[in-house]
């Protein structure tokens, strides 16, 4: 049997709100489509599936907590996958629109975003020049002008809400600056040690994908927590397959699901969240390592259990 320091956690990200319905036909927007992307991708090798909402009419990120709880509802009582919602949201949402899920849920973990950058989508308006739904545009072409806020303000406001629900963050760390914002929030007291980190590459206005960017924030955090902290990647787009992969040379964890990346390969949409699940479990055992079960993930992440969610 091999260790947990040999296990990968797989997070599967099913939906996010970057891309939108004209993109891909296999991109969930329903809770019910949610739902089960969400179950099929746990049982695939994920044992932790990272949660966004959308509109079911159509597929704009959507805030609202009912529609939220209608998936956290369905996948907790279909899976033991951890469940980690997001508290990004969509692009244009106020910090209290995003953090409500962590107070009304108590989720074991979410995400949290370590600063404010510029996040841009707008290149993507290259490609596609028809859209189904008329806000899609919009929400791409809005991106050019647009700041993703989350101030020291916000943080330690939003560092507060996670603490007071027991909901581990999972720092998103979008370039190197996010990484001293989080040691300064350790120092000070904000954020406590372990942290868990996501290094996030591949989003116009962070860091980029070469391979060297991931070494960089790697010795960065190396520097900065010392053995105080466990780690993700994220590649966005074609990136997801190579950084995903150098993340588990380099020892930690990753990934993978239709929030990042449309693609199976190169031309190939995948059809499901499950097939970019299966892949990345092939190459973690390619390269001699074991995808996490949701229980060794909660034991890896030091997590409060599923039976304290309020869900």
């Amino acid at each position: 049997m091999l260790d947990l320091e040999e296990k990968v956690i797989i997070t599967c990200a099913v939906t996010g709100s970057i891309h939108t319905p004209t993109m891909s036909p296999y991109l969930p927007i329903t809770p019910e489509q949610i739902v089960k992307e969400a179950v099929k991708a746990a049982e695939s090798g994920a044992a932790i599936v990272h949660i966004h909402a959308r509109d079911p009419k159509t597929g704009m990120p959507t805030s609202n907590l009912e529609t939220f709880r209608e998936i956290l509802v369905g996948i907790k009582e279909r899976s033991d996958t951890v469940i980690c919602p997001t508290t990004g949201g969509g692009l244009g949402m106020s910090v209290e629109e995003r953090i409500k899920v962590v107070p009304e849920f108590k989720p074991e973990m979410a995400s949290f975003n370590m600063g404010s950058m510029n996040f841009a989508l707008h290149r993507m308006l290259r490609k596609h020049k028809e859209f189904k739904y008329d806000w899609e545009k919009q929400y791409l072409e809005m991106t050019k002008d647009l700041v993703f806020k989350n101030t020291f303000a916000d943080l330690e406001y939003i560092s507060k809400v996670f603490y007071e629900s027991k909901t581990k963050p999972e720092l998103e760390c979008y370039d190197v600056g996010h990484l001293y914002n989080t040691a300064y929030l350790i120092e000070t007291g904000v954020l406590k040690l372990p942290v868990h980190i996501q290094f996030v590459h591949g989003i116009l206005g962070g860091i980029g994908i070469h391979p060297e960017d991931l070494m960089y924030m790697k010795r960065t955090a190396d520097r900065l927590f010392g053995n105080n902290y466990t780690w993700s990647v994220i590649g966005a787009g074609k990136a997801e397959f190579p950084l995903c992969t150098l993340g588990v040379i380099l020892g930690g964890n990753v990934r993978v699901g239709l929030e990042d990346s449309l693609y199976l390969e190169r031309g190939k949409l995948a059809r499901s969240n499950a097939e970019l699940v299966e892949k990345m479990v092939r190459i973690i055992k390619e390269l001699g390592k074991e995808p996490a079960t949701p229980e060794e993930a909660r034991r890896i992440l030091g997590l409060k259990g599923k039976d304290k969610v309020c869900f």
